[in-house]
């Protein structure tokens, strides 16, 4: 049996007058899919995608959807966008630090060649070093 949220009014961060939600979900108004006021609230996703951070903020409501097909429901924190941030951008050292992880993911382990792409996390092996580990195994 599907789980039923009732319409409850209550006060709510976003707004000066009391909203309708659907009761309380870990201590935050619960809303449903499509009832957020999109000028007011927002996802993590939905933030980062306008170039901004909850700035350390914590969410100020939930939202819950309903899959028909698998019957489960999902959750998501809902953030106001007045008090997010922008994004802070990447420093040179930040990049530096991200070349380097991105190269230690294509260097083979076994011949310690740059592949110029990311060898499997499984072997750490390159094509070439895997293929021929194989041949000498069947041998």
């Amino acid at each position: 049996m599907a789980r039923r949220f009732p319409w409850v009014l209550a006060a709510v961060a976003w707004s000066d007058a009391p909203q309708f939600t659907r009761g309380m979900h870990d201590g935050l108004p619960l809303l449903s899919y499509g009832c957020a006021p999109r000028d007011k609230l927002a996802t993590f996703r939905q933030l980062r995608a306008m170039g901004l951070r909850p700035n350390g903020n914590d969410p100020v409501a939930v939202m819950y959807v309903r899959h028909n097909g698998s019957g489960k429901t999902s959750f998501a924190s809902l953030y106001l966008i007045e008090t997010a941030a922008p994004v802070r951008p990447m420093t040179p050292a930040k990049w530096t630090a991200l070349a380097k992880a991105n190269l230690a993911r294509r260097i083979c382990a076994e011949c310690g060649h740059d592949r110029l792409y990311v060898v499997p996390t499984s072997t750490r092996q390159c094509w070439t070093c895997f293929e021929a580990a194989e041949t000498t195994e069947a041998a």
